[in-house]
């Protein structure tokens, strides 16, 4: 089988579809800006009491998309769920409700050494080693973020004095086959982390026409030959600064 015979390959540029994110219909209202957060327990701490706007429908349970107000601006916020076709799901809804600027944030495991746990990174670019990606951009295409979302977090991440490094991302489909050899490749092409969003979000925002960025913070480690977890998710202090620079960010588009 050829590429372009492998059902992966075949892009298809027309706008419509059977299953058309139309279906959610904007909202009179909703924010022009908004925020994906991927740390669950940090969004429902910032919305307890705050009443959803809309649900994003998945069958494992809704994600309720909540407006919070930061520095005098409504802001949209919800966690997307893991993995590219969920996130990429929430993103789309978002966008057919109202939002255009959008700002990411989440953690990431590491490929390259030298980063604390906590450590703000964000990324240039994403290496597509997922699926979704390629129904909305061709697999020759490079994926990036939009380059005033860039412009946003380097000026609301320097003005913070916060310190950060730029780089690659790679997007993979399954944590669990991040093999020795691959890491070592994609740490050849200049990936700083792995995740399984950033690649899917990069295109499928650049497919809609929105402004789109993301920061990840260094996470658990793989880049040696035995995974160090490091205990990455119960950085609270961590988790809860990055979705505030995600939202200072936002708010400068």
């Amino acid at each position: 089988m050829t590429p372009h015979e492998h059902p992966l390959f075949e892009f298809d540029p027309s706008p419509e579809a059977v299953i058309d994110p139309s279906i959610h219909r904007p909202m009179l209202g909703f924010p022009q800006r908004a925020v994906m957060c991927w740390f669950g327990d940090v969004v429902r701490d910032r919305t307890v009491g705050l009443e959803p706007v809309h649900n994003v429908p998945f069958e494992h349970g809704d994600h309720p998309i909540c407006v919070i107000e930061h520095h005098g601006y409504d802001v949209a916020l919800v966690s997307p769920g893991v993995g590219a076709p969920a996130a990429v799901t929430s993103l789309e809804v978002v966008i057919s409700l109202g939002a255009t600027q959008i700002i990411g944030c989440g953690g990431a495991g590491i490929v390259r050494p030298g980063f604390d746990v906590g450590h703000v990174i964000v990324p240039v670019g994403a290496v597509r080693d997922e699926g979704t990606s390629y129904h909305y951009a061709p697999a020759d295409t490079q994926v990036r973020p939009h380059p005033r979302a860039l412009t946003a977090i380097d000026d609301v991440l320097t003005e913070a004095g916060i310190p950060h490094d730029r780089g690659l991302t790679w997007t993979t489909d399954a944590f669990f086959r991040e093999t020795p050899s691959k890491v070592a490749r994609r740490r050849e092409q200049g990936c700083i982390t792995v995740e399984m969003e950033a690649a899917a979000m990069f295109a499928a925002a650049a497919f809609r026409g929105v402004v789109y960025g993301q920061l990840l913070y260094a996470g658990d480690d793989v880049s040696a030959a035995q995974w160090d977890h490091r205990h990455w998710e119960k950085q609270a202090t961590a988790r809860d600064r990055l979705l505030d620079l995600a939202l200072d960010a936002v708010i400068r588009l």
